[in-house]
């Protein structure tokens, strides 16, 4: 992160970089984008062989997970947590790792600037 940090300008935390952006339809609303790079020995990807992961954003993760299990998609892990939001795992048919994100309300993200 150091070097997109020192050469790109990219300002980072810990959890990489947080891009800023206003929801369509309802610019008041705030959300945003986590670009995150991982060590090159992450074992975060697992059991993907695959050297990245996708985020998406779901607006019901418990839903969405009941739906994709009647289907016989592989959940990897349970639902957990976190203070931005609940977060899932899934594994696509060629078996790259997939997480899904339902975020908080943006008036309760803590990683939101206010």
């Amino acid at each position: 992160m150091a070097w997109y940090r020192d050469r790109l300008g990219i300002p980072v935390s810990e959890y990489g970089h947080a891009f800023l952006w206003r929801e369509h339809g309802t610019p008041q609303r705030t959300g945003y984008t986590v670009w995150s790079p991982f060590r090159h020995d992450t074992t975060y990807f697992q059991p993907s062989d695959a050297e990245f992961m996708v985020n998406f954003r779901v607006a019901d993760l418990a839903a969405l997970l009941a739906e994709l299990v009647r289907e016989g998609v592989t959940i990897v892990g349970g639902i957990q947590d976190e203070p931005n939001g609940r977060f899932a795992w899934i594994l696509d048919p060629e078996g790259n790792k997939i997480e899904l994100w339902q975020p908080v309300d943006p008036e309760q993200d803590p990683y939101l600037p206010r």
